[in-house]
């Protein structure tokens, strides 16, 4: 079978979102007439993709006025005015991210358990190793011992070195020991997983803040990048999540993963427009290489067109 192409294998990845999206819009259009019960299925749809109130209400409203102005003249054009708005909302958020070559780096990684963290910095350690990068990875979660033998196991599998403690150390006392590697000389990227229990739970954020400490305390020098990750299949809670996670920690970027097993892959345009954090990378599958950089052209092209 053909590799498939990049933008086909975000399609692929999107579809269950495409199919509602389109069908339905599809169906919605046949009909050709722009009226009040066209607005109201258009809002029905969008808020079942997870677009978010404010997106829906704004793209609705400019439905409205081009309608008034004789702009728009049938249905099928709406879907045209809902690619734009979508273009100029997740083209502010569509931010890669920029590692540099030859001088350490450190990711740290957060979220809630089930969100698809360890996965996503096993993957991730694969494309850095493949563009070149040297990779550490620590293993921070140490009150799972499921969650320290999944890290090694994706380190075996890439070819990166993990650093450990025992079940129930101190995860800032892992962390300064990987800082302390960095400071003998290591010059890659190290990616640090972290607790993910439940994150209304004070003592979950506390941890993750001294993790954070650690790291700046160690190596004032290097602004890490802490990264998001966040389950697409959550639809809302995700953007819930987010809000928690960018207040209390300091998200910097996100990574939104399972997108291939949700309709609702429009939440994207709700975390962008709610929260203005850059998308690093998606999830759109189960493969090796199924962790994307977020492109915004691609997306909304694999979503509409």
């Amino acid at each position: 079978m053909a590799k498939l192409n990049f933008l086909e294998k975000i399609k692929v990845g999107l579809s269950k979102t495409r199919d509602v999206l389109t069908m339905d819009l599809n169906d919605l259009f046949s009909k050709k007439v722009i009226d009040k019960d066209l607005y109201d299925k258009l809002e029905e749809l969008l808020i079942a993709a997870d677009m978010g109130p404010q997106f829906t209400y704004d793209l609705i409203d400019d439905v409205k006025k081009r309608v008034s102005r004789h702009d728009l003249q049938n249905a099928d054009e709406i879907k045209k005015v809902m690619q734009e708005r979508m273009n100029a909302i997740l083209q502010k958020i569509d931010k890669p991210l920029t590692i540099p070559r030859g001088k350490p780096f450190v990711i740290m990684t957060i979220g809630v358990n089930g969100s698809g963290k360890t996965t996503t910095i096993g993957k991730l350690a694969n494309m850095l190793k493949s563009e070149g990068h040297e990779v550490m990875l620590v293993a921070a979660d140490t009150f799972r011992a499921a969650a320290v033998e999944q890290l090694e196991v994706w380190g075996t599998r890439v070819g990166a070195p993990v650093i450990k403690h025992k079940t129930s150390a101190d995860p800032a006392a892992v962390v300064f020991d990987a800082m302390a590697k960095i400071k003998a000389g290591f010059s890659g990227v190290v990616i640090v997983d972290t607790a993910g229990r439940l994150h209304t739970r004070v003592n979950l954020m506390e941890e993750l803040k001294k993790v954070k400490r650690i790291i700046a305390r160690e190596l004032p020098e290097i602004a890490p990048e802490i990264l998001l990750i966040l389950d697409a299949t959550t639809g809302q809670n995700a953007v819930v999540q987010a809000k928690t996670f960018k207040d209390e920690i300091g998200a910097t970027g996100i990574v939104l993963t399972k997108l291939d097993g949700t309709s609702k892959g429009g939440v994207v345009v709700r975390i962008a427009g709610e929260l203005g954090l850059p998308v690093r990378f998606i999830g759109v599958g189960e493969g090796l290489d199924d962790l994307r950089v977020f492109d915004s052209g691609n997306f909304t092209k694999a979503l509409l067109d």
